[in-house]
């Protein structure tokens, strides 16, 4: 970290600082509910808010993402809403095949990048900050008043966007990280019907989805999708909850020896793992199970042929709103996560969202665009990118039109979209959900994992975690998948575990623990 940065972030933090992504003490249990962390984060803005910086009214170029639930609209109002209250028209650019990573590597290797590109994962904006296409963005603090009040406020979530250079190549982003919660959801109807109680442990999840199976034959009771990305999820109950997708090596903090772990080799995993061989064989989840899309798992569960499911929390109204207008009786609702072997009844930490603004260090306009960005960490931003503009989007704390969910909000409005927002009110996503919705927010956190994130980590160390990351991600994948379908035995189990070894686990811990060292160092 160099004498500057270091500066700004003591400055910022305090001495009292602790390290949000690698304390335990700091997040387990402590989750606020999403309207009191919506409460909170609106009171803070009250005393954070500066005088409004004067921007020259003037055009950025910003390379955006359209959302396929939500595409893109010119038209959005939340467009017209920021460059009336900025003076800042968005020239956007959207991705090739909405493929946003590969349209940035495209423009930073090209040399023509956008004054302003949006990032969905912050691994990128490490990893491009460090090659010296990004700005340093505590370069530009005393040009933000909005945002240094913003730091104060929430050192932790500050912390986690530095990189492992001690810089901060990406806009924090919070509030709108409760959307991405996930959570087990269930038929609560059809449970109704057949009598059944929701399953307190996996025991009982076994013994329940097959009583499912023996009154709907044609069905999967248990059904996700995206393969074993939700993995991460039902691993929480058993202790060992870890990304499970072809990026990131599932690594984990464990929460009792505070020790960076490798979870595909825990024996905790196994006995997850023996739970979905017993629920393919008994066709309790599908035969198809690792390439089960979002469409296909949307017709499985709207047409009575899966009544258990994990997915975002937002999925409750997305099915209920749709479905019940044919069938009046049709109930998804929360359901608790059962508990695992040991007791445990938890739920991976999703609440978050990596995405964010990037700055482009070739950009003549950078003085400019701070003081943009800026913008949004204000209490006036704040307001305006939940809720819109008074009296045409919104009265006090209320929408004026109803929306029928989040998604109708998104369409018709802009509001919460790609690229329009870094510091959120959620009580706005809260206030057009159902009863049903709203309870399961209140319930969810309850059921949190203990919150972590990865360590920033040097691209000498990401090209590690690139290249021996991918094999050992593609064995992890190749045979969970054998072992779930049965074409390996669980006997075998020792000799996969030193497979995975000799891939270069250990060494991949080896790096976790250093990162983790090197960012906690930093702030002392």
């Amino acid at each position: 970290m160099n004498k500057k940065t270091a500066v700004v972030l003591s400055a910022v933090m305090g001495a009292s600082v602790v390290l949000g992504a690698c304390s335990k003490n700091n997040n387990e249990g402590a989750s606020p509910s999403p309207s009191a962390s919506a409460t909170t984060s609106a009171s803070a803005g009250a005393s954070a808010s500066a005088a409004p910086t004067t921007i020259t009214p003037q055009t950025f170029t910003f390379l955006d993402y359209s959302n396929p639930s939500w595409p893109y609209d010119a038209n959005w109002k939340i467009w017209s809403y920021i460059k009336e209250k900025t003076g800042v028209t968005l020239d956007i650019q959207l991705p090739a095949g909405n493929l946003l990573e590969d349209a940035i590597s495209l423009a930073i290797a090209g040399g023509d990048m956008p004054d302003i590109m949006w990032t969905q994962e912050k691994r990128l904006a490490d990893k491009f900050g460090q090659q010296g296409a990004l700005v340093n963005i505590l370069d530009y603090v005393d040009d933000m008043p909005n945002f240094k009040a913003w730091m104060e406020k929430y050192p932790a979530e500050t912390q986690n966007m530095l990189s492992s250079d001690g810089k901060m190549y990406e806009f924090p982003n919070q509030g709108l990280g409760e959307s991405n919660r996930r959570t087990w959801m269930y038929r609560e109807d059809v449970f109704k019907k057949l009598n059944l109680s929701t399953p307190k442990t996996w025991d009982e999840l076994y013994e329940t989805l097959k009583k499912l199976k023996a009154e709907y034959p044609d069905s999967y009771p248990l059904t996700v999708r995206n393969g074993l990305r939700y993995f991460e999820d039902f691993a929480a109950g058993f202790g060992v909850s870890a990304p499970v997708d072809a990026q990131r090596v599932s690594a984990y903090l464990d929460g009792t020896s505070g020790e960076w772990k490798y979870a595909p080799i825990q024996p905790a995993y196994k006995d997850m793992l023996v739970y979905f061989n017993k629920f393919y064989k008994d066709g309790l989840i599908p035969k198809d199970f690792l390439t089960i899309d979002t469409k296909m798992w949307q017709d499985i569960v709207s047409t009575n042929r899966a009544f258990v499911t994990l997915d975002y929390i937002g999925r409750i109204d997305f099915y209920n709103s749709a479905l019940r207008k044919d069938n009046p009786d049709f109930s998804m609702n929360f359901m608790a996560p059962p508990a695992g072997p040991t007791g445990l009844q938890k739920n991976a930490f999703t609440a978050v969202t990596e995405e964010g603004f990037m700055i482009s260090s070739k950009s003549k306009k950078i003085k400019d665009i701070v003081k943009f960005i800026d913008f949004f960490y204000s209490e006036e931003g704040h307001k305006l990118v939940s809720w819109g503009k008074e009296g045409d989007t919104v009265s006090g704390d209320s929408f004026i039109e109803k929306y029928t969910d989040i998604s109708d909000l998104r369409k018709k409005t802009g509001l919460s979209t790609d690229g329009t927002y870094t510091w959120f009110d959620f009580n706005a996503h809260i206030s057009v959900s159902s009863p049903e919705l709203k309870s399961a927010y209140e319930q969810a956190p309850q059921y949190d994992n203990a919150k972590t994130s990865t360590p920033p980590f040097t691209p000498e160390e990401q090209q590690v975690l690139s290249t021996k990351g991918d094999s050992l991600n593609s064995h992890r994948d190749e045979n969970f998948a054998k072992f779930i379908m049965g074409t390996r035995s669980f006997d075998t189990w020792d000799k996969f575990v030193e497979e995975q070894k000799k891939l270069g686990y250990e060494e991949i811990l080896e790096i976790y623990k250093k990162a983790d060292e090197r960012a906690k160092a930093a702030v002392k």
